[in-house]
Protein backbone atom coordinates (compact mmCIF):
# COMPACT_ATOMS: atom_id res chain seq x y z
CA UNK A 1 0.00 0.00 0.00
CA UNK A 2 1.31 3.21 -0.79
CA UNK A 3 1.77 6.02 1.71
CA UNK A 4 -0.88 8.40 1.89
CA UNK A 5 0.76 11.44 0.65
CA UNK A 6 0.00 13.82 -1.82
CA UNK A 7 -2.08 13.19 -5.12
CA UNK A 8 -2.46 9.97 -3.71
CA UNK A 9 -4.00 10.67 -0.38
CA UNK A 10 -6.33 13.56 -2.05
CA UNK A 11 -7.95 11.24 -4.25
CA UNK A 12 -8.81 8.61 -1.55
CA UNK A 13 -9.90 11.39 0.89
CA UNK A 14 -12.19 12.69 -1.50
CA UNK A 15 -13.48 9.28 -2.85
CA UNK A 16 -14.56 8.69 0.97
CA UNK A 17 -16.46 12.15 0.74
CA UNK A 18 -18.20 10.89 -2.60
CA UNK A 19 -19.03 7.47 -1.12
CA UNK A 20 -21.86 9.70 0.61
CA UNK A 21 -25.31 10.06 -0.92
CA UNK A 22 -28.44 12.01 -0.22
CA UNK A 23 -30.35 8.95 0.87
CA UNK A 24 -27.55 8.87 4.07
CA UNK A 25 -27.80 9.72 7.45
CA UNK A 26 -24.16 8.10 8.53
CA UNK A 27 -22.15 5.20 7.20
CA UNK A 28 -20.50 2.96 8.73
CA UNK A 29 -16.44 1.70 8.38
CA UNK A 30 -17.79 -1.02 6.79
CA UNK A 31 -19.89 0.85 4.18
CA UNK A 32 -17.02 3.01 3.45
CA UNK A 33 -14.86 0.45 2.76
CA UNK A 34 -17.21 -1.51 0.59
CA UNK A 35 -17.89 1.72 -1.88
CA UNK A 36 -14.50 2.81 -1.85
CA UNK A 37 -12.41 -0.30 -1.94
CA UNK A 38 -10.27 1.38 0.43
CA UNK A 39 -8.85 -0.61 3.59
CA UNK A 40 -10.52 0.21 6.99
CA UNK A 41 -6.69 1.14 8.50
CA UNK A 42 -6.72 3.52 4.95
CA UNK A 43 -9.81 5.10 5.73
CA UNK A 44 -9.56 5.57 9.62
CA UNK A 45 -6.14 7.81 8.90
CA UNK A 46 -7.46 9.40 6.17
CA UNK A 47 -10.80 10.21 8.69
CA UNK A 48 -8.95 11.47 11.17
CA UNK A 49 -7.71 14.66 8.82
CA UNK A 50 -10.88 15.15 7.21
CA UNK A 51 -12.40 15.41 11.32
CA UNK A 52 -10.11 17.95 11.73
CA UNK A 53 -10.76 19.71 8.99
CA UNK A 54 -14.78 19.64 9.57
CA UNK A 55 -14.80 17.88 6.29
CA UNK A 56 -15.83 14.70 8.29
CA UNK A 57 -17.39 14.06 12.04
CA UNK A 58 -17.76 10.74 13.69
CA UNK A 59 -20.89 9.82 15.64
CA UNK A 60 -20.49 8.07 19.15
CA UNK A 61 -21.66 4.70 17.51
CA UNK A 62 -18.21 4.87 15.62
CA UNK A 63 -20.25 6.09 11.96
CA UNK A 64 -19.51 8.88 9.72
CA UNK A 65 -21.44 11.88 8.74
CA UNK A 66 -20.31 14.51 6.32
CA UNK A 67 -19.32 17.60 7.73
CA UNK A 68 -19.98 21.27 7.72
CA UNK A 69 -17.45 22.07 5.41
CA UNK A 70 -18.61 20.65 2.26
CA UNK A 71 -21.73 22.99 2.75
CA UNK A 72 -19.72 26.01 2.75
CA UNK A 73 -17.86 25.26 0.17
CA UNK A 74 -20.63 24.45 -2.01
CA UNK A 75 -22.62 27.94 -1.10
CA UNK A 76 -19.49 29.48 -2.50
CA UNK A 77 -19.56 27.34 -5.47
CA UNK A 78 -23.41 28.37 -6.24
CA UNK A 79 -22.25 32.02 -5.38
CA UNK A 80 -19.36 31.52 -7.88
CA UNK A 81 -21.84 29.69 -11.03
CA UNK A 82 -23.51 31.55 -12.85
CA UNK A 83 -25.96 30.89 -15.51
CA UNK A 84 -23.56 33.01 -17.91
CA UNK A 85 -20.67 31.15 -17.71
CA UNK A 86 -22.25 27.72 -18.82
CA UNK A 87 -25.90 28.12 -20.13
CA UNK A 88 -25.06 29.81 -23.41
CA UNK A 89 -22.67 26.74 -24.75
CA UNK A 90 -25.64 24.15 -23.75
CA UNK A 91 -27.59 26.39 -25.62
CA UNK A 92 -25.93 25.65 -28.39
CA UNK A 93 -24.78 21.74 -28.19
CA UNK A 94 -28.63 21.91 -27.79
CA UNK A 95 -29.40 23.95 -31.45
CA UNK A 96 -26.75 22.14 -32.86
CA UNK A 97 -28.14 18.41 -32.47
CA UNK A 98 -31.90 19.71 -33.01
CA UNK A 99 -31.83 22.54 -35.04
CA UNK A 100 -34.43 24.47 -33.26
CA UNK A 101 -33.76 27.76 -31.09
CA UNK A 102 -33.14 26.86 -27.49
CA UNK A 103 -33.81 29.19 -24.75
CA UNK A 104 -33.27 28.91 -21.13
CA UNK A 105 -35.73 30.62 -18.60
CA UNK A 106 -36.23 31.78 -14.85
CA UNK A 107 -39.42 33.64 -13.19
CA UNK A 108 -39.91 36.97 -12.13
CA UNK A 109 -43.10 36.75 -10.26
CA UNK A 110 -46.21 36.10 -12.67
CA UNK A 111 -43.50 35.81 -15.62
CA UNK A 112 -41.58 33.42 -17.53
CA UNK A 113 -37.97 35.57 -18.69
CA UNK A 114 -36.22 34.83 -21.61
CA UNK A 115 -32.70 34.93 -19.91
CA UNK A 116 -30.18 33.60 -22.49
CA UNK A 117 -31.20 32.39 -26.04
CA UNK A 118 -29.40 31.34 -29.13
CA UNK A 119 -31.25 30.78 -32.45
CA UNK A 120 -31.34 28.56 -35.06
CA UNK A 121 -29.63 28.86 -38.60
CA UNK A 122 -33.64 28.17 -39.76
CA UNK A 123 -34.70 30.83 -41.67
CA UNK A 124 -38.28 29.88 -40.49
CA UNK A 125 -38.23 30.80 -36.25
CA UNK A 126 -39.96 31.75 -33.26
CA UNK A 127 -38.95 35.33 -32.52
CA UNK A 128 -38.45 34.83 -28.85
CA UNK A 129 -35.18 37.53 -27.79
CA UNK A 130 -33.10 37.63 -24.04
CA UNK A 131 -35.34 39.79 -21.96
CA UNK A 132 -38.83 38.54 -23.49
CA UNK A 133 -41.29 38.45 -21.04
CA UNK A 134 -43.88 35.36 -21.08
CA UNK A 135 -47.30 34.94 -18.44
CA UNK A 136 -46.20 32.55 -16.19
CA UNK A 137 -49.63 30.08 -17.08
CA UNK A 138 -49.05 29.54 -21.05
CA UNK A 139 -46.15 27.35 -22.75
CA UNK A 140 -43.91 24.56 -22.17
CA UNK A 141 -41.27 26.74 -19.91
CA UNK A 142 -43.55 28.82 -17.58
CA UNK A 143 -45.08 25.24 -16.56
CA UNK A 144 -41.77 23.88 -16.11
CA UNK A 145 -41.27 26.49 -13.48
CA UNK A 146 -44.42 26.27 -12.14
CA UNK A 147 -44.33 22.54 -11.97
CA UNK A 148 -40.31 22.72 -10.27
CA UNK A 149 -40.45 25.83 -8.54
CA UNK A 150 -43.50 26.63 -7.08
CA UNK A 151 -44.03 22.90 -6.74
CA UNK A 152 -47.67 23.70 -7.75
CA UNK A 153 -50.60 20.60 -7.39
CA UNK A 154 -52.76 18.98 -10.33
CA UNK A 155 -52.88 16.27 -12.13
CA UNK A 156 -50.76 18.38 -14.97
CA UNK A 157 -47.84 19.48 -13.20
CA UNK A 158 -47.19 15.50 -11.38
CA UNK A 159 -47.35 14.36 -14.86
CA UNK A 160 -44.39 16.78 -15.71
CA UNK A 161 -42.82 16.47 -12.40
CA UNK A 162 -42.73 12.35 -13.14
CA UNK A 163 -41.68 13.15 -17.33
CA UNK A 164 -39.17 15.63 -16.26
CA UNK A 165 -40.77 17.74 -19.43
CA UNK A 166 -43.45 19.82 -20.75
CA UNK A 167 -44.15 20.10 -24.30
CA UNK A 168 -46.70 23.34 -25.87
CA UNK A 169 -48.70 23.35 -28.74
CA UNK A 170 -50.14 26.95 -29.54
CA UNK A 171 -50.41 28.06 -25.80
CA UNK A 172 -48.08 31.46 -25.63
CA UNK A 173 -48.83 31.64 -29.89
CA UNK A 174 -50.90 29.23 -31.86
CA UNK A 175 -48.42 28.48 -34.58
CA UNK A 176 -45.54 28.31 -31.90
CA UNK A 177 -44.65 24.86 -29.66
CA UNK A 178 -41.71 24.67 -27.51
CA UNK A 179 -40.22 21.39 -25.21
CA UNK A 180 -38.81 22.18 -22.12
CA UNK A 181 -37.20 20.58 -19.33
CA UNK A 182 -36.03 21.61 -15.76
CA UNK A 183 -32.72 22.27 -14.75
CA UNK A 184 -31.71 21.70 -10.84
CA UNK A 185 -29.50 22.50 -8.37
CA UNK A 186 -29.01 20.79 -4.87
CA UNK A 187 -31.63 19.46 -2.96
CA UNK A 188 -33.67 19.74 -6.65
CA UNK A 189 -33.92 23.49 -6.13
CA UNK A 190 -35.05 24.76 -9.30
CA UNK A 191 -32.55 26.78 -11.68
CA UNK A 192 -34.17 27.55 -14.68
CA UNK A 193 -35.85 25.56 -18.12
CA UNK A 194 -34.38 24.89 -20.46
CA UNK A 195 -36.53 25.18 -23.66
CA UNK A 196 -36.57 24.58 -27.50
CA UNK A 197 -39.31 26.52 -29.33
CA UNK A 198 -39.99 26.35 -33.00
CA UNK A 199 -43.04 26.61 -35.56
CA UNK A 200 -45.90 24.40 -33.99
CA UNK A 201 -46.19 21.84 -37.74
CA UNK A 202 -42.06 21.09 -36.82
CA UNK A 203 -43.11 19.50 -33.63
CA UNK A 204 -46.12 18.15 -34.34
CA UNK A 205 -46.90 14.37 -35.68
CA UNK A 206 -43.21 14.01 -35.35
CA UNK A 207 -41.09 11.73 -32.73
CA UNK A 208 -40.29 13.99 -30.23
CA UNK A 209 -37.96 11.37 -28.12
CA UNK A 210 -34.12 13.01 -29.97
CA UNK A 211 -35.91 16.16 -29.12
CA UNK A 212 -36.04 15.57 -25.61
CA UNK A 213 -32.86 13.49 -25.65
CA UNK A 214 -30.86 16.99 -26.38
CA UNK A 215 -32.79 18.49 -23.70
CA UNK A 216 -32.05 15.97 -21.11
CA UNK A 217 -28.44 15.87 -22.10
CA UNK A 218 -28.30 20.05 -21.48
CA UNK A 219 -30.30 19.44 -18.42
CA UNK A 220 -28.04 17.14 -17.23
CA UNK A 221 -25.01 18.90 -18.06
CA UNK A 222 -26.54 21.88 -16.30
CA UNK A 223 -28.11 20.24 -13.37
CA UNK A 224 -24.52 18.86 -12.22
CA UNK A 225 -22.21 22.02 -12.96
CA UNK A 226 -25.22 23.54 -10.64
CA UNK A 227 -24.47 21.13 -8.15
CA UNK A 228 -27.60 18.69 -8.54
CA UNK A 229 -27.69 15.39 -9.32
CA UNK A 230 -27.86 14.48 -13.28
CA UNK A 231 -29.63 11.22 -12.43
CA UNK A 232 -32.72 12.78 -11.11
CA UNK A 233 -33.24 12.23 -14.92
CA UNK A 234 -32.88 8.87 -15.37
CA UNK A 235 -36.20 8.44 -13.74
CA UNK A 236 -38.41 10.31 -16.58
CA UNK A 237 -40.95 7.90 -17.26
Amino acid sequence: MADDSGVSAVERALSLLDAFNELDYALTLADLARRTGLYKSTILRLAESLQRMGYLKRLADGSFQLGAAPLRLGAIYQRQCRTSEHVPEVLREVVEATYECASFYIRDGEHAVCLHRVDSARMIRDAIREGDRLPIDKGAAPQVLLAFGEKKTGKKFDRIRAEMSCASFGEYDAEIAALSVPVLSVNRQLVGALTISGPRYRFENVDQAPMLQALFAGARKLTDLFGGDAKWFDTAS
